[in-house]
């Protein structure tokens, strides 16, 4: 697919089905972008679209089938827009940084393709606003789902959720205990964490378009 020059085009491009219940036109809303009026529209499509489908596919999707809807507050970002975010400060780090990342079609420095939302579990949500402790989800999802990285934010317990080919399997955050919980080699990194997680609901898959 060619990089969108047109309204059609781009309504083509927000059709593409990513999986069971996200599609790509979910992904492209962006606050700098329509503030600012800078196009949020893929350079490489096939690219955004091949990294999508796996983020939803792998991770999205089982967390949308287990604790009911997900709210998705950032996602995609074009070079254009996240390079503005970035020399503006708006919480964007460097392109080199974001590519395979919120900058789902370029490819990062090791080659690798990836794709980055960031998301409120409202199921989780409302716990976390009642006092639940963030890291109860946090070691949830890194029992349950392949991601790559995850980053957690004060506000509604949104994170940022990440898939990546070869994936670094870390997760940090800005919610005490600030800093990393985990990461590669880490004494925690593998074992059982469901203590955490008590009460949680046990995963759910769904398995592409129904029939």
């Amino acid at each position: 697919m060619k990089a969108p020059k047109s309204v059609p085009a781009l309504e083509e491009l927000g059709r593409v089905r990513l999986s069971r219940n996200f599609f790509m036109r979910d992904f492209l809303y962006s606050e700098i972008a329509n503030l600012h009026g800078l196009p949020n529209i893929p350079e490489d499509p096939d690219l955004a679209i091949a990294a999508g489908t796996r983020l939803c596919e792998e991770l999205l999707e089982p967390l949308n089938a287990t604790f009911g809807r997900i709210a998705i507050r950032s996602a995609y970002r074009s070079p254009t827009v996240n390079a503005f975010g970035n020399a503006n400060k708006l919480d964007c780090a460097s392109n080199e940084a974001n590519y395979a990342s919120h900058i789902w079609d370029r490819r990062d420095g090791q080659g690798r393709m990836g794709a980055t939302a960031c998301i409120v579990v409202p199921w989780f949500a409302d716990r976390y606003e009642a006092g639940a402790d963030w890291r109860a989800l946090a070691w949830w999802i890194h029992d349950h789902l392949p991601y790559s990285r995850l980053y957690f934010f004060p506000k509604r317990a949104a994170f940022n959720i990440a898939w990546r080919e070869a994936p670094e399997r870390r997760i940090d955050s800005y919610i005490e205990p600030r800093g990393c919980l985990t990461k590669a080699g880490a004494a925690n990194q593998e074992g059982d964490h469901s203590a955490w997680y008590e009460g949680f609901p046990p995963l759910q898959t769904t398995s592409g378009p129904p029939a």
